[in-house]
């Protein structure tokens, strides 16, 4: 949890939450809605689903606690911040007023702190899998019920199961040749 935590994120907003879901009864609920989870929610040591902040909630307020207050920084850079950050959600990626292409972007920064989750799991020997398998309306709508989320602060970005495994892999993994998927450009 702590490389998630130390994950870097676009201009370093650090957009999203972590919930680690220890509990079995909610685990069994999850369950139900989420089917790509459904052989490792229960046998899992620790189920993380990631969550992405919405536009609403990454307002300047946020943006001041962020830079001013985590990264303490002065008030003028923060001002400059936020200038280079409105030119990026307006103009550069466009994702400003649109809430759909905004929370794809912070899904996104969510996804390098998975990577880092990940990797760092598998540097000490656990395994992980990630998972989009579920229906996403329906996890939030549980979630906020339980009062675990604020639907207008947080959304559902991805999950990830992380555990020692109960016996080796049937075969080595496998994926595409180097060469069909890297290219060098000289």
């Amino acid at each position: 949890m702590e490389t998630a935590r130390l994950s870097p994120s676009s201009f370093g907003l650090e957009p999203w939450r972590f919930l680690v879901v220890q509990n079995p009864a909610l685990r069994e609920e999850l369950r139900d809605i989420a089917w790509g989870a459904t052989d490792k929610i229960m046998d899992c040591s620790h189920f993380v689903i990631l969550l992405a902040r919405t536009q609403a909630a990454m307002q300047a307020d946020y943006q001041e606690k962020i830079w001013g207050g985590v990264h303490e920084m002065p008030s003028e850079t923060v001002a400059m911040m936020q200038g280079f950050f409105r030119q990026f959600a307006e103009s550069d990626f466009a994702i400003a007023g649109n809430a759909r292409a905004f929370g794809d972007w912070a899904a996104k920064q969510t996804y390098i702190a998975l990577a880092n989750m990940m990797t760092a799991a598998a540097l000490i020997g656990i395994d992980s899998t990630p998972m989009e398998g579920f229906q996403k309306e329906n996890v939030e709508k549980l979630l906020s019920e339980k009062g675990l989320i604020n639907l207008d602060e947080y959304r559902v970005s991805v999950m990830a199961a992380f555990g020692y495994r109960a016996g080796e892999p049937k075969r080595a993994k496998t994926r595409q040749a180097v060469g069909d998927v890297v290219q060098w450009v000289e």
